[in-house]
C-alpha cells in the first residue's frame, strides 16, 4: 500500500518517526532530528558545483549537472543505502530542504526501484519551524517551574527522578559550569533546541514541568531567549542540601564519573593524563574570577588530589578543593544570582523530601480528570 506524503510534523516526533535525510552532509551537520539519518542525494562538493551552476546558468543547468554528476555506479551506490534504510524503517519519511528537487527526485528513484518513499511536505525547514514555534509556545504560555538550589545540591538527581522533567544539562551534554566539559563535545545549537522543543511536545503543557535553573549558557549551547527570561519569574523548588553532601555530589558528577568516561575510550595512563588537563584547565578558566592567590593554591590542591588518584588511592584528596570552590567561589555566585529571580518558593527542603513531594505532585496530576491540572 502506498503511503501519503505528510505534513504531520508533531505526530512525526511524538512517534519517533524514522526519517531520511536527503541532504548535503553540510546541511546535516549544520542541524538536524534526533531520529534521523543522512543519505545525501547529493555530497558536499556535488552541491558545491551544482550552487554554482545555478548561479551561473540558471536552473536547467542546474539539474542537468546534477544528473550528470549522479549516474552510473555513484547513484546506485546511493539507491542500494536508501533501499537499505528503507527496509530497515518501512515505517519512515524522507525530506531534504524545502521538500523540493532532491526529495521528490530520490522518492522517484526509490518508486521506481519498486520501494515507496513518502516524504514529509515542504521538508526540513517545516520541520525545524514547527518545533522553533511550539518550543516558543510551550515556554511563554505553559507552566514551568524551576528547580534550584546551590551548587552541588543534585538537582539533576531530582529531574531524573521525575517524568514532567527536562534536563537542560542532558540535552547540551554539559554539566553545567567551568567544569562541566564531557568527552565527545556539545551538540549542535540548532540540535540543542530540537531536541528541547520535541521534549517539551511530548510532555505536553496541561501540568507543570519542571527546569533547572540555568544560565543562558550551558557549555556552548544557548538557551532560547524566551526560556531563558522566563526561568527569572516562575514558581521555583529550592533543594537545600549541607556543605558536606554537595561535595560528595561534586565528588561524583565532576571527577569520578568524568574519569571513568575517559578510562572507556582509553588507556589508564592516558585517561589519568586527559582528566588532569580536563580538571586543571577548568580550574585556569576561571582564574581571573578566583584570583592569582586563591587559584594557585586550590591548583596546587587539585594537583595532588591528581597524583594521589593516580596512584590508585582513590579520589577523597579532592574533596578539599571542592570544599574551598563551593564555599568560597560557587556559594557567593548563587547568592547572587538569587537576588536577581523574581519568582515565588513555591517549596523547599532536602533533595529526598523535594523528590518525594514531587513525585507524590505526579501521581496525583495522573489521576486527575484530562485537561484539569492544579
Amino acid at each position: 500500500m502506498t503511503r501519503d506524503d505528510t505534513n504531520d510534523y508533531a505526530a512525526l516526533f511524538l512517534n519517533d518517526t524514522p526519517l531520511l535525510d536527503v541532504r548535503a552532509p553540510v546541511e546535516f551537520a549544520r542541524g538536524a532530528f534526533p531520529h534521523a539519518t543522512n543519505l545525501p542525494l547529493i555530497d558536499d562538493q556535488e552541491r558545491h558545483l551544482i550552487g554554482l551552476r545555478y548561479k551561473q546558468q540558471g536552473q536547467q543547468a542546474a539539474i542537468d549537472l546534477g544528473n550528470e554528476l549522479v549516474r552510473g555506479e555513484v547513484k546506485e551506490r546511493r539507491l542500494r543505502a536508501w533501499h537499505d534504510w528503507w527496509r530497515a524503517h518501512p515505517n519512515g519519511y524522507l525530506y531534504c530542504f524545502r521538500g523540493g528537487l532532491r526529495s521528490r527526485t530520490t522518492q522517484d528513484w526509490l518508486r521506481q526501484a519498486g520501494i515507496d518513499a513518502p516524504l514529509v511536505t515542504r521538508g526540513y525547514k517545516a520541520l525545524r519551524r514547527f518545533l522553533l514555534e511550539h518550543l516558543e509556545q510551550h515556554v511563554l504560555q505553559g507552566p514551568l517551574w524551576v528547580l534550584t538550589g546551590r551548587t552541588g545540591c543534585g538537582k539533576t538527581r531530582v529531574l531524573h527522578q521525575l517524568h514532567r522533567a527536562v534536563d537542560l544539562e542532558g540535552l547540551a551534554h554539559h554539566r553545567g559550569s567551568a567544569f562541566g566539559r564531557r568527552p565527545g563535545g556539545q551538540p549542535a545549537q540548532i540540535d540543542f533546541e530540537n531536541a528541547l522543543a520535541i521534549r517539551l511536545l511530548k510532555l505536553g503543557d496541561q501540568a507543570p514541568v519542571l527546569v533547572e535553573d540555568e544560565g543562558r549558557l550551558i557549555g556552548r549551547c544557548a538557551l532560547p531567549l524566551c526560556l531563558n527570561q522566563r526561568l527569572r519569574s516562575m514558581p521555583r523548588i529550592d533543594i537545600e542540601e549541607p556543605l558536606e553532601s554537595r561535595v560528595d555530589v561534586i565528588l561524583e558528577d565532576y571527577v569520578l564519573t568524568p574519569l571513568r568516561e575517559f578510562l572507556d575510550g582509553h588507556d589508564e595512563e592516558q585517561a589519568h593524563g586527559l582528566f588532569a588537563e580536563h580538571l586543571l584547565g577548568a580550574l585556569d578558566r576561571i582564574r581571573k574570577r578566583l584570583g592569582g592567590a586563591r587559584h594557585q593554591t586550590l591548583r596546587e590542591i587539585m594537583i595532588r588530589a591528581l597524583e594521589q588518584q593516580r596512584r590508585g588511592d582513590g579520589g577523597d584528596e579532592h574533596r578539599h578543593w571542592i570544599r574551598a570552590l563551593l564555599s568560597d567561589y560557587y556559594d557567593p555566585m548563587y547568592d547572587y544570582m538569587l537576588r536577581h529571580r523574581q519568582g515565588p518558593v513555591y517549596f523547599r527542603g532536602n533533595r529526598d523530601h523535594v523528590i518525594a513531594t514531587l513525585q507524590e505532585w505526579e501521581r496525583e496530576e495522573q489521576a486527575r480528570p484530562e485537561g484539569r491540572s492544579r
